[in-house]
């Protein structure tokens, strides 16, 4: 696995910090050759919190940061200029340019894959799955789940059994519909991704680092399409995110049609993070149901790439945020959250949901006795309101734990748990992370977890069975 730098470029475009932006406010300056530069203080922007988001990012593992707000950046560390590895960011690049393809009629979503000559090698696919649309592919509702070249492990295991699901009729985040379309797309305008990319979207948006040459194929002997990944420096990503943010135009240039970022843009799917999904783009985040995250606003959307690449783009607050990673295994979803909640309270944005660490809990921490005596025998009841919910951890008296799901209360797995110093311990046979601890804090009607990092892992209701 290459390994990846990660860079955070966090855009920010508001007319004012203090309330949303309707999309005829958000500000018109957009970056010449270089970005511009200010004082945060000077833009009413708090500099001790952005001190607190730029040492999270230094805690998860993130190399640099970019806060720009009305076209000008106002915060910055870091290595913004290299170019790294996007992983699945690369799909919402993609989408642009198959927006720009069907509004010169090249590509037809309504088409079929067997129509366009789709197949794929043994076992091929069968003629249901080749009634699957070009639409339903960028929805990643295919029902063609046929093995992928560039997926995680995880995602090859989560893969649905072939023929489970009509196509058009189950969300799973699948590479083949991702690589199949990258197919479909140069097939229709006989053009590579990379050449088109830097054509129609990087030299019209002066993106300073982008090249054809750092993109490339990769094959294998799983499917005969090939994935199209791309290397991009943050300050590049943070232009392109931008593009968005201004309904695909540049100045006085129509980069992509309007009407295909308002399209790609609108979740088609609820997901297993909890918000949506469009067109290889993520709509909203997490969900804020199993525990408080962040809070953003109707409208957000985001690019998300394996080990942390994240362009999230919020045009309620005028808002761009991009996160790259160089490990492997980037930040949760929690350790995001948190940076972009410390970045929103810099910014002075409304509502953006209650300060989720233990340093701010209100309620008694639990030493080891007295967490031991409230859990014995419980069952901790998180995640009322989530799609799979709620969610149970069973604690029994000789160790044992459970873990189950839904108003059923099917079991997913099992394992044990202790009570070591004062955090609650928990190991599972098959659930990430296999092994965690948490510190608790008693809210009265309800328990708080946090994690090492001192972020909320779960808002329980203890229950006795």
């Amino acid at each position: 696995m290459l390994r990846l730098r990660v860079t955070i470029a966090i855009a920010l475009f508001a007319v004012a910090a203090d309330r949303p932006v309707s999309a005829d406010e958000i500000g018109n300056r957009f970056p010449g050759s270089e970005w511009d530069r200010t004082d945060p203080a000077a833009v009413g922007w708090s500099s001790d919190t952005l001190k607190q988001a730029e040492a999270l990012s230094k805690t998860i593992g993130s190399t640099a940061v970019m806060v720009i707000h009305r076209g000008t950046v106002v915060a910055e560390w870091g290595d913004t200029a290299t170019k790294t590895p996007l992983a699945s960011v690369r799909k919402s690049l993609l989408s642009a340019l198959i927006g720009n393809a069907v509004a010169r009629g090249e590509i037809d979503l309504k088409k079929t894959i067997g129509e366009l000559g789709i197949d794929d090698n043994q076992p091929s696919l069968s003629a249901e799955e080749k009634t699957a649309t070009v639409r339903e592919l960028l929805e990643a509702r295919s029902g063609v789940y046929h093995a992928a070249l560039f997926e995680t492990a995880s995602m090859a295991t989560q893969r649905p059994p072939r023929h489970s699901h009509p196509p058009g009729t189950f969300w799973y985040y699948n590479n083949w519909d991702f690589n199949t379309l990258g197919t479909i797309y140069e097939h229709a305008t006989r053009h590579s991704i990379f050449d088109a990319f830097a054509t129609e979207i990087a030299g019209p948006i002066g993106m300073q680092d982008y090249r054809p040459a750092d993109g490339a194929y990769v094959t294998g002997a799983a499917s005969v399409y090939p994935a199209y990944p791309f290397d991009m420096s943050a300050r590049d990503l943070a232009r392109f995110a931008l593009l968005y943010l201004h309904n695909g135009a540049w100045r006085d240039r129509q980069v992509v049609p309007a009407e295909w970022v308002a399209e790609s843009t609108k979740a088609y799917s609820q997901t297993d993070l909890g918000g949506g999904y469009g067109y290889l783009w993520w709509i909203g985040f997490v969900d804020n149901l199993v525990v408080p995250v962040v809070k953003l606003p109707a409208g957000t959307f985001f690019a998300l790439g394996y080990g942390g690449q994240f362009a999230f783009v919020i045009p309620a607050y005028d808002l761009v945020v991009v996160h790259r990673h160089d490990e492997e295994h980037g930040p949760n979803l929690r350790q995001m959250g948190r940076l972009l909640w410390l970045v929103l309270d810099a910014g002075h944005f409304p509502d953006i949901g209650p300060d989720a660490t233990i340093a701010a809990a209100k309620g008694k921490p639990l030493d080891g006795g007295a967490l031991k005596q409230l859990v014995t025998g419980k069952t901790l009841r998180y995640g009322d309101g989530a799609a799979s919910g709620p969610y149970r951890i069973r604690l029994d008296n000789d160790g044992s734990a459970t873990a189950l799901r839904g108003p059923d209360r099917v079991q997913f797995d099992s394992g044990k748990w202790h009570v070591e110093g004062d955090r609650l311990c928990r190991d599972w046979q098959k659930t990430q992370p296999l092994h965690a601890c948490w510190s608790a804090v008693d809210e009265g009607e309800h328990v708080a977890f946090f994690d090492g990092d001192g972020l909320m892992y779960i808002d329980a209701h203890v229950e006795s069975d």
